[in-house]
């Protein structure tokens, strides 16, 4: 993989964008994370977050410092990346209900409302988006990018941890990232 292009691990919240984060650092990838976010009880190995991602909109400096290194980003957030970069998206695909429990536990969690938004509109709202987003990516030049299922990831680690490395021209020890995935996270079977 060229040292210039960067590699995103995108998808909606809740949808194992933190659970991949990981295993390419397992797999020998740098990662470009601040640590401000620390492991909790929804993110038990961490968030793998990068705060300055957030902004994106008016602070692009730091992408010189992603170059060659995974970086997170919600996929609201993709359409903002300047066109003078390549980058390699992961993107994470999973179960809608899943992703709807998963928000609901960690709103529970610290004690937020969970009623703003019905789970029907929510999941309407995020199908929208998700359609959105993927015709956005396939009129990007700058931009490749494979799917990526979560519970697929979970059932049969090794078979989609080989298309990772395979798109990342296989510069990862694959047995160090199936080594990661932990069945035990795996709270909001559906």
């Amino acid at each position: 993989m060229n040292r210039n292009t960067i590699v995103i691990v995108s998808g909606l919240p809740r949808s194992g964008t933190s659970m991949l984060m990981h295993m390419l650092e397992g797999g020998g990838m740098r990662v470009l994370t601040d640590e401000i976010r620390t492991a909790d009880d929804d993110n038990p190995e961490g968030y793998f977050e990068f705060e300055r991602v957030k902004q994106i909109e008016t602070d692009r400096a730091w992408l010189e410092d992603a170059k060659g290194k995974a970086v997170k980003m919600i996929s609201a957030l993709l359409k903002y990346l300047p066109r003078n970069y390549s980058y390699r998206i992961i993107f994470m695909i999973r179960k809608m209900e899943e992703i709807l429990a998963s928000q609901k536990r960690m709103l529970v969690r610290r004690n937020k409302p969970t009623d703003d938004v019905s789970d029907e509109k929510l999941s309407k709202l995020y199908l929208q988006h998700l359609e959105e987003i993927k015709t956005w990516l396939k009129e990007q030049s700058n931009i490749d990018v494979i799917y990526m299922n979560y519970n697929e990831m979970l059932e049969n680690s090794g078979e989609n941890v080989k298309k990772i490395n395979d798109f990342l021209d296989n510069s990862l020890s694959g047995e160090d990232m199936v080594n990661i995935v932990d069945q035990t996270l795996y709270h909001q079977r559906k």
